[in-house]
């Protein structure tokens, strides 16, 4: 399924005309790279708990160290992947590289979009490219967890807990994301299914707010009737027709 050509239209002329862009960001825009949506991947969780309970903090605090061997299943592409930007972040970068002031406010944990050039990033569900040590806070870099089975603090050897946002945790960056949606001129959802809460809310708000705002996902989502446009369609395909 492709974007119309008055679809393109729309979505530029909205695109031209607004000097600050929000973009919500989720699994949809990582596809395209490679990254599979954690959710469809198979695991140990699927046949012994479920994936809500196997990435959860509470099982991270009773269990890290099987919470740490079902998050290395869950996530393990993902961590070990050399994967890159694809077409959309690309367009993105591409448009705060032109002058516009874009936040991306992203679902996605993989640092694709930094990799891609953008500057200003709200990884809301956190990072997989670091872990912290919940017992005194040292950081520590990806390339040190890949060492470890259970990655030890190197400090107080406490085990590390991943900087994803867990099942049960809040969303620390949730408030900044509202308020970054809100004083924008445009909001584009790209990839986002907007099954998750909070962060589903956003668009909601925007909208309320009397925010422009538009969809490109490949399918349709239960928040559609409450958008300007709907695009359902590849991101990648339609961001290069919208730079051509």
């Amino acid at each position: 399924m492709s974007a119309t050509e008055q679809q393109l239209q729309y979505l530029r002329q909205l695109i031209d005309d607004a000097g600050r862009i929000a973009v919500l960001t989720g699994a949809g825009m990582s596809t395209e790279s490679g990254i599979p949506d954690f959710r469809s991947a198979d695991g140990l969780w699927s046949r012994d708990m479920s994936l809500a309970d196997a990435v959860s903090v509470d099982y991270f605090r009773r269990e890290p160290i099987a919470f740490w061997q079902a998050f290395r299943d869950i996530f393990r592409i993902k961590l070990v992947g050399g994967y890159s930007p694809n077409d959309g972040h690309r367009y993105l970068a591409a448009l705060e590289a032109a002058g516009k002031e874009v936040t991306i406010l992203t679902q996605n944990i993989d640092g694709l979009h930094g990799r891609a050039g953008n500057q200003r990033v709200l990884e809301l569900h956190g990072t997989l490219l670091s872990a912290s040590c919940p017992a005194c806070e040292t950081p520590h870099a990806l390339d040190y967890v890949q060492q470890h089975e259970v990655p030890p603090c190197r400090r107080c050897g406490a085990v590390l807990k991943p900087d994803v946002v867990l099942y049960g945790e809040a969303v620390p960056l949730i408030d900044v994301a509202f308020e970054a949606a809100l004083n924008a001129d445009l909001l584009l959802v790209m990839g986002s299914s907007l099954e998750v809460s909070p962060v589903n809310l956003i668009p909601v708000e925007a909208i309320r707010a009397g925010i422009p705002c538009a969809l490109i996902n490949y399918t349709p989502t239960r928040f559609d009737a409450l958008f300007d446009l709907c695009v359902h369609a590849g991101i990648g395909e339609t961001c290069r027709r919208l730079a051509g």
